[in-house]
């Protein structure tokens, strides 16, 4: 009997919100259980996941990324401002939209002389959140966004929810001397919707997560997306798959090793066991649970979707090899 190295495929979380209190034990402003942050980022690199992209959502938020970026390998950010909160950039008290802006662009500057700021966003629309900003802030907070991705030559990382025909009309009326480059990340719209997204651009990707697998109907969008231009995320401490989701039965044949690396034992935050992960938070890990359904909905192995959308990733976002904290493998016996 012997025991070998069994690799574990190389990941790419294209959206992971790893700055977010909970992954320090604060949950709405109280201490709940010790920092295991530490553990969650080795947990995901030993799971693939060798490569997160930060989401910011504001200026406080952009800054707050950026900086855990500059702190660890294979962390990286994105600047931008949240539709969720285009209220704050219209009514920004120190120059409006313009002020606000020049404030993204100064972090966007600093980060890509440390080549850690890789994209725009998260920007975009939001109409099922209206009550956190106005369409109307968000009409106007969305296109600057546009054209400082276009000055500083980076991708953008879109979002889109309920408001279509808003979303692509901005794209598609935005002067650009090339064709529009980035991702619409947890996408849950409609077959013809994605398909209108990627004919806009051969840089236009579908970024996937749980929220994007949770009904039939999202499960038969996927299913016929070209795999090129599909990525995938976590979008964690969020969007995980949940035992309601339609894509929940395709995990009952995980295979054990990457069970062993993609899945985590799962307690309450008030119970909190050092190594294991705490329930109603999503981790990075998940990110190889969406490779899985993703593979299965394709009827391909999992190994050839974590190499397209890693592909896909790197193509988008300039990531290379060497960007990445490669660790994932398990230990598995031979007769």
């Amino acid at each position: 009997m012997s025991t070998t190295a069994q690799k574990i495929p190389k990941l790419i979380d294209i959206g992971s919100n790893l700055g977010d209190p909970v992954f320090r034990g604060n949950y709405h402003g109280k201490q709940s259980h010790p920092d295991d942050f530490p553990s969650i980022l080795s947990r995901s690199r030993h799971a693939g996941v060798g490569i997160q992209l930060l989401t910011g959502d504001c200026i406080s938020g952009s800054s707050s990324v950026l900086s855990l970026a500059n702190e660890h390998e294979g962390l990286f950010s994105t600047v931008g401002c949240h539709p969720c909160r285009a209220n704050e950039m219209v009514d920004y008290a120190h120059g409006g939209i313009e002020g606000y802006i020049e404030k993204l662009e100064e972090l966007i500057v600093k980060g890509k002389e440390g080549g850690k700021v890789r994209a725009v966003g998260e920007c975009g629309l939001d109409y099922d959140r209206l009550f956190l900003s106005s369409k109307e802030a968000q009409l106007k907070a969305f296109p600057p966004q546009l054209s400082l991705a276009t000055k500083h030559s980076l991708p953008l990382f879109l979002h889109s929810r309920n408001c279509h025909l808003d979303f692509i009309r901005l794209l598609r009326s935005h002067p650009s001397p090339s064709p529009i480059r980035g991702v619409v990340h947890s996408f849950t719209g409609t077959l013809p919707e994605a398909l209108d997204l990627i004919s806009l651009s051969p840089e236009i990707y579908i970024g996937l997560n749980g929220c994007s697998l949770k009904t039939s109907e999202n499960l038969s969008v996927v299913k016929e997306l070209p795999l090129e231009r599909l990525m995938i995320e976590s979008d964690c401490p969020w969007c995980e798959i949940r035992p309601s989701h339609a894509s929940y039965p395709f995990l009952s044949d995980l295979l054990e090793e990457l069970k062993e690396v993609y899945q985590v034992r799962m307690v309450k935050k008030e119970k909190f066991v050092e190594g294991c992960g705490v329930k109603g938070r999503n981790e990075p890990i998940s990110t190889g649970l969406v490779a899985w359904v993703v593979s299965k909905l394709k009827g391909v192995g999992v190994e050839e979707v974590a190499e397209t959308t890693t592909r896909n990733a790197q193509r988008l976002f300039g990531f290379k090899e060497e960007d990445g904290v490669w660790e994932g493998s398990v230990q598995k016996v031979e007769e």
